[in-house]
């Protein structure tokens, strides 16, 4: 019988975001496949070490034990075979992972199965693959950098950090203010702050988030998974963010409208486990201090031709 993933949350993420694989990929670039698999089994008894997504999976893993029913399930999506798989596999039990279910497709892309698993939200190095998924509208997807090298989360609670525009949000009103300038901006989402933002690539993972919060045993303000957006918007334009929210039926639990500030030091205050944005400017920063994810626009957007005029 299929298992009904309606309100479950499914992470799909590839073998290099969830350990750190960067030598044995260096060793795959030098020697080729031969020379990579003989490097693997020869180390196949040797753990490797945690990527940048491992604390997020992991504590995303455990709040299964909180819950009242199976919550997450975590799907780790390789390009190795089978046979070059089997030192990340025994890692995943080393670590105590809780995950069953793994896609070794053997070299080739791992974006066409992102439907066949149900995944929710892709993190991946392969900036190809998730460019597929995010033109494919299958699911969430980003590009994660490399980990920062003190990240320390606060608690043992999981904390999420989104952008706003053009990650759960369209990207319309980011290219309004990128071809109008501000005080366009500003001026049209004043006299449109009753109308719903359109859903942006992170919008559907945002309501399961907010759909699987039931399912754990304290009152949504108090909840062990806390959601936040951290926005260069401010005011006037985030009464609009605010009844979006509302009109989605989603509750975000903070909310920093910045104008311009620093976001790398309100993602470290808040701790979060991994934090999505749009941009490389605010990515370069906040890489260094939390686990952080790129969202490319899609190869058909308005914005690609922005980007390319810088």
């Amino acid at each position: 019988m299929p298992v009904d993933f309606s309100d479950i949350l499914v992470i799909g993420v590839s073998s290099r975001a969830l350990f750190n694989l960067e030598s044995e990929n260096a060793v795959f670039d030098k020697k080729g496949i031969e020379g990579y698999r003989k490097y693997q089994q020869e180390r196949e008894d040797e753990a490797l070490e945690p990527g940048t997504a491992f604390v997020l999976v992991k504590s995303l893993l455990e709040l299964n034990n909180q819950a009242d029913k199976r919550i997450v399930e975590v799907v780790v999506m390789s390009r190795n075979s089978p046979e070059t798989g089997v030192r990340m596999l025994n890692s995943i039990t080393k670590h105590k992972l809780d995950i069953t279910r793994v896609a070794l497709s053997g070299g080739e892309p791992l974006s066409p199965y992102i439907e066949a698993y149900d995944v929710d939200l892709f993190l991946s190095k392969d900036d190809k693959d998730v460019q597929a998924v995010i033109d494919s509208g299958a699911c969430a997807a980003a590009s994660i950098y490399a980990p920062p090298t003190e990240f320390d989360p606060k608690d043992n609670r999981v904390k999420i950090a989104f952008d706003a525009d053009a990650v759960l949000f369209s990207e319309d009103s980011e290219y309004r203010y990128k071809t109008e300038g501000m005080e366009a901006f500003h001026k049209y989402e004043s006299e449109h702050e009753d109308d719903p933002l359109n859903e942006g690539p992170f919008a559907k993972l945002l309501i399961k988030l907010s759909k699987i919060q039931v399912h754990l045993p304290t009152s949504i303000e108090l909840t062990p998974l806390r959601l936040s957006i951290v926005t260069a918007r401010n005011a006037p334009s985030h009464m609009r963010v605010i009844k979006t929210l509302r009109k989605w039926g989603v509750y975000v639990d903070e909310a920093h409208f910045l104008g311009g500030l620093s976001k790398d030091k309100v993602l470290k205050a808040f701790g979060a486990h991994i934090f999505f944005d749009d941009q490389e400017t605010h990515l370069k920063e906040t890489s260094k201090v939390v686990p952080s994810g790129k969202v490319p626009y899609s190869s058909d957007s308005k914005m690609q031709g922005v980007e390319a005029k810088k």
